[in-house]
């Protein structure tokens, strides 16, 4: 299949994709103090099981909690404005040959490495595997993580697809 449809799909679920990154780098600035507390948990590892044998690998220090969020709210920021910055290419180029639109999309392909970066390396590997947040029954992000981990594979692989020329009807 090779439309316009196809690619207007392709752009909207980038600018989609961006904008859930604007609305989570937002509602970490505005809800510092809230989300703050969950990296600062998480890092201390304060409420994971008792007796946990990994309690070698937790971070106190609240300059690094700092820090910590720090990364990961610029990070979410990059990732929703070269979502968008991707869309408005892939938006301007609809009707472009596929080698100028394919090309329209590597803002797209940035976003997603660092939205898995960022959800998938950030918040499961690092944050659930290494510092135990699965074991928080208050301050664990695992499965929203998953969730979104998966959303960005399925948003991926649709951006992936290659365009050819449009066909004229």
């Amino acid at each position: 299949m090779n439309s316009l449809a196809l690619r207007l799909l392709k752009t909207y679920v980038l600018l989609l994709a961006g904008l859930f990154g604007v609305f989570v780098f937002l509602g970490n600035l505005m809800d510092y103090g809230s989300n703050e507390q969950f990296v600062k948990h998480v890092l201390s590892m304060d409420t994971t099981f008792e007796g946990n044998a990994l309690m070698w690998r937790a971070i106190t220090n609240p300059i690094l909690h700092t820090i910590g969020y720090w990364v990961l709210i610029v990070a979410e920021g990059i990732f929703g404005l070269l979502a968008i910055l991707g869309a408005y290419q892939m938006f301007k180029n609809r009707k472009a040959s596929g080698a100028i639109f394919n090309a329209s999309k590597k803002f797209g392909f940035y976003a997603f490495i660092i939205g898995f970066s960022v959800w998938f390396l950030g918040f499961i590997v690092i944050g659930s595997e290494w510092f135990a947040m699965w074991q928080s029954p208050i301050w664990n992000g695992k499965q929203t993580a998953m969730d979104i981990t998966e959303v960005w594979i399925g948003f991926a692989i649709l951006l992936a697809l290659k365009d050819e020329d449009l066909k004229e009807n």
